[in-house]
């Protein structure tokens, strides 16, 4: 009978990566500007839906497990057990709510791709707008018009999202989650992604908030008192915070570098991909969908004894024109570059176990991408890898400015991530009749208020989060991420004494996080790693450090790694690695490593001599 229970796990397996292969590659070339095949991907997220939601399938997997012998085989079959308990609608009407929804969400975010934002240049110039412009704009141009524009950008887009069907996708959510016998669209997707209820996660973020509301409060002071009223504004905030510094910084870390420095930092952390193939966007361009992420068409797996390699793919949008856009697009490819190493070293018996939707917890998903991007802002990170054009490495001073610059708004930072969970909870808990564009828009200005103390330089629903199923009412998870990662950070750092090219990371976050993908929580992940159960209380003693107690530390991490031999290059990533603008393909791997390197850098600079609306 055992062998009946292998051979239905197996055909799920495969089941499940034809309806999900189809569902992920539509999805990278809609959301990419590569196709405009908006029908086909709404079909093919339907049947994806419609797989995972498939009642039929627990009671079957239930009797396979009843019949199962061997650990590995009850394996693969719980892990696919807990994805249907996460997925299953038995009731037909919530089923049909659930496909009305997806054309919803489909047709929102056809709309929302075609509508033309615009901003000024930093010549004055109208220009197409895009979110990752008019952020960078914010924290990097020195021209205040330019900032204002930036701003009036994000609010013309949050107008047109509430004016748009975003409203009424929130209703549909809302129907949809009291179908499946939940309060609201909230209730659902915070009890789906973290396991949690609502009251448990406003526990943590209450908690987070108050243990730091005197220091978001008092380094708005400082910054009134140093740099005048006007800084405050919202269209002021970021470049008064960190606007010279970004600029002064921006000679050290050229985007023309970032693919280098990732791998390089990446060997020597000791981090692998296990054979997969990763596919990176890394450019912004009109029609591309502007915000970073990473999806594997192909999740990792064993099957049968043979190793199942991942498919991933990820981007960013950098513009490397743009003061300040190298800085933003090397963190978004550390991000996602730590999703893809995550989801290319789950071991399970099942693909079920290695994608980025529940039983995965998003908390527990970003926690491995923040970590490696948490490093780049520490300063032997910087002093190792940042340098000029003629390799002179970044100054001490320097970046003893940035920690002055970032250090007092580190709690600030984080708690516009918490904004998001506050603002979508009310909104969702709010009357179909009462939710109104106006009354909408006045509920995001009273929280960012409330929980920033000004009103915030990314204004609320300008966050694309908001609109995809997927992301909607999950941003909370980021906040739990950093917190998993400063415990993560306060670990190795105890135990190894520094972070930058530690060869004991990579192997150590590929058995005791990576591995066991959602077979295991986020606490017991971070349980095996640490010994310790999750906190808040380390994210925010860090939020909350003075400038010359982060700066103490700084020095003492540059000091230490002065004292300790060269790195060398460390391990091959072992993946096979194509960098693509669109259809095109910029550099892969497939001579050698130093030849993509050199390909992209020389593509980068080749092409970013002209203005990147000549760009081919």
């Amino acid at each position: 009978m055992s062998s009946i229970a292998r051979n239905y796990l197996n055909q799920l397996n495969a089941d499940y990566l034809r309806v999900h292969r189809r569902k992920e590659d539509l999805f990278w070339s809609t959301y990419m500007g590569t196709s405009d095949d908006q029908a086909g991907f709404t079909a093919a997220e339907q049947a994806y839906k419609a797989f995972c939601a498939n009642p039929a399938r627990l009671p079957e997997l239930r009797e396979m497990l009843a019949q199962a012998d061997g650990a590995d085989l009850r394996r693969g079959l719980g892990g696919w057990i807990a994805f249907f308990e996460c997925n299953v609608i038995e009731d037909p009407a919530a089923a049909a709510l659930m496909d009305e929804l997806v054309v919803a969400e489909a047709d929102l975010f056809a709309r929302r791709k075609g509508l033309k934002l615009s901003l000024l240049d930093e010549q004055g110039r109208q220009v197409v707008g895009s979110l990752p412009a008019a952020s960078t704009s914010l924290a990097a141009s020195p021209s205040e018009a330019v900032r204002q524009s930036a701003l009036d950008m994000f609010h013309s887009l949050e107008q047109w999202v509430v004016d748009h069907g975003y409203l009424d996708v929130v209703a549909l959510r809302n129907r949809f989650a009291r179908a499946m016998g939940y309060r609201d669209y909230f209730d659902y997707k915070v009890r789906k992604n973290e396991q949690m209820s609502p009251e448990q996660l406003f526990a943590v973020l209450d908690d987070f908030i108050e243990r730091t509301e005197e220091r978001v409060h008092l380094s708005l002071a400082e910054l009134k008192a140093a740099k005048g009223a006007a800084a405050l504004l919202p269209h002021n905030l970021r470049y008064f915070v960190s606007g010279d510094v970004t600029r002064q910084l921006d000679p050290y870390v050229p985007f023309s570098r970032a693919l280098q420095d990732w791998v390089e930092s990446f060997r020597r952390l000791g981090i692998q991909y296990r054979e997969a193939t990763l596919t990176l966007d890394l450019l912004t361009r009109e029609g591309k969908y502007e915000n970073g992420f990473c999806h594997g068409p192909v999740p990792s797996f064993w099957q049968e004894g043979q190793w199942v390699p991942a498919v991933v793919n990820f981007t960013s949008l950098a513009n490397p024109s743009q003061v300040g856009s190298g800085w933003s697009g090397l963190n978004t490819l550390f991000h996602e570059g730590g999703h893809a190493a995550h989801f290319a070293n789950v071991t399970g018996n099942a693909p079920c176990f290695s994608q980025e939707f529940p039983p995965t917890s998003m908390a527990y998903a970003e926690t491995q991408s923040m970590f490696c991007d948490s490093l780049l802002d520490d300063a032997d990170w910087l002093k190792r890898y940042a340098r000029s054009e003629s390799g002179k490495p970044i100054p001490d001073a320097l970046i003893g400015a940035m920690i002055e610059a970032r250090q007092p708004f580190r709690a600030f930072n984080e708690r516009q991530i918490a904004l998001v969970s506050y603002f979508e909870r009310d909104l969702y808990a709010m009357a179909d009749g009462d939710r109104t564009p106006a009354a909408v828009l006045a509920l995001a200005r009273r929280w960012e208020r409330k929980i920033l103390g000004v009103e915030s330089p990314r204004p609320l629903l300008a966050i694309p989060h908001l609109l995809n199923q997927e992301s909607a009412c999950a941003y909370h998870g980021y906040l739990l991420a950093l917190m998993a990662v400063e415990q993560t950070r306060a670990y190795f750092l105890r135990r190894d004494g520094y972070l930058t090219d530690n060869p004991r990371i990579g192997p150590d976050l590929a058995a005791h996080y990576w591995g066991p993908g959602n077979g295991m929580t986020h606490d017991q992940t971070l349980q095996s790693l640490t010994g310790e159960g999750f906190s808040a209380a380390p994210l925010a003693r860090v939020c909350n450090q003075s400038v010359a107690e982060a700066w103490e530390l700084a020095s003492a991490s540059m000091a230490a790694a002065r004292q300790r031999p060269p790195a060398g290059e460390g391990s091959p990533l072992n993946a096979r690695i194509r960098v693509v603008y669109g259809e095109a393909l910029i550099a892969d791997n497939s001579e050698s490593e130093a030849r993509m390197l050199a390909d992209f850098e020389a593509w980068i600079r080749r092409h970013y001599q002209a203005e990147p609306a000549s760009i081919g």
